[in-house]
């Protein structure tokens, strides 16, 4: 197939080597800057994390002066109730010292209503009056001095409610603010983690577009290689007049698959996976500690952790057919070695909820597994 390619664009003039060499640098430069999209969204996914940690943070701050100012405002009300009780109490026994001079003025009073000439025809009427004008102005100053203290511990009662119920209304303004300052945190605290969100799964899929384009620039050198190798035989071969026609090769077949993990599928081919990208192979939710095995028989091509993939396993099956097995928790293999199909390869990692993906590609290209599995 490669010698039919070289010589078709031997034919057209073109140079297939150059036409790779374009397409290997067009290649690493988008994997750069995917990569370093990747970097960059996972710094402002770090810095949204911390926003929003700051956020928590003050929020907490908020959330322990709000209790603060409940406890005040609860006090507060606590001493104009104690204040208001204090001053019924004293006006109580103002009210009983006065109780003398009361019954006096009322006294005074139903004589000042009396006739005159009822007077005349009662002369002790006459002389109780006088009597009880003398009584009520020797009465009176003793009351005002007796009553003195007490008004003035009336009023400064007065004055007291006043200050206190003038304390507990500012505190419940101050309480209200706090109330509106803390939805305020919250709702920053949910905005900085909803865009962290985001820009994480925005990161997670630059990084799948800097491995995919890292796959296809190795792929372009295998091909750029192959290119290099059938231009000597391209050369011993132009003289002969060629072999006969015969019908062409067969397709190369795809290796006999197999699942390398048993478990939930949680995400299918073609389906769109929990990082917002469709999905290119198959993710399964495993047990901790779960064997992963090979799905075909090839030699190990990369075999280490890449970034949040946890470690990632790929797989030269021959004939343009790869496999690309990630969220390993530890590799059983290395690279340059050959595995039969079903040889353990890793295991799932031992935390709470491990997932497996697997991936067949052929010429860089994903595949759908379910026609192949064996």
């Amino acid at each position: 197939m490669l010698l039919t390619s070289a010589r078709a664009a031997s034919v057209l003039g073109v140079d297939p080597l150059a036409i790779e060499r374009t397409r290997l640098t067009d290649a690493k430069r988008e994997a750069v800057r995917a990569a370093a999209r990747a970097t960059d969204l996972e710094r402002r996914a770090d810095d949204e994390r911390d926003a929003a940690a700051k956020a928590r943070a003050d929020e907490a701050v908020v959330a322990a002066r709000i209790e603060r100012a409940e406890a005040d405002v609860a006090a507060a009300r606590a001493r104009v109730a104690i204040v208001a009780t204090l001053l019924a109490r004293q006006r109580a026994a103002l009210g009983e010292q006065q109780a003398p001079v009361a019954r006096l003025v009322a006294a005074l009073t139903s004589l000042a209503r009396r006739p005159a000439a009822l007077a005349l025809v009662q002369p002790g009427s006459v002389s109780d009056l006088v009597h009880v004008r003398a009584v009520l102005g020797g009465t009176l100053p003793v009351i005002r001095r007796e009553t003195a203290a007490l008004r003035v511990d009336l009023a400064q009662t007065r004055a007291l409610q006043a200050s206190a119920a003038l304390a507990a209304a500012s505190l419940d303004s101050s309480w209200r603010a706090l109330l509106g300052e803390r939805r305020e945190l919250a709702a920053l605290q949910a905005r900085h983690a909803g865009a962290a969100v985001q820009l994480n799964r925005a990161a997670l899929a630059q990084s799948d577009r800097a491995i995919a384009l890292g796959e296809e620039a190795r792929d372009i050198i295998d091909r750029m290689a192959a290119f290099g190798e059938t231009q000597a035989t391209l050369g011993d071969l132009a003289p002969l007049a060629g072999p006969p026609r015969s019908a062409e090769a067969p397709e190369p077949r795809a290796p006999v698959y197999r699942l390398p993990v048993r478990g939930r599928l949680v995400t299918g081919f073609g389906e769109i996976s929990d990082n917002g990208v469709r999905a290119r192979g198959l993710t399964f939710a495993v047990a901790p500690g779960t064997i992963v095995r090979a799905p075909a028989a090839g030699g190990i091509v990369f075999a280490r952790p890449f970034r949040g993939f946890g470690t990632i396993v790929i797989i030269d099956h021959g004939a343009g057919w790869s496999s690309l097995v990630t969220g390993l928790g530890q590799a059983a293999v290395r690279r340059g070695v050959a595995v039969r199909a079903g040889q353990p390869i890793g295991r799932a990692p031992a935390n709470d909820a491990p997932r497996v993906t697997v991936e067949l590609r052929r010429q860089g290209r994903p595949v759908d597994t379910a026609a192949l599995i064996g």
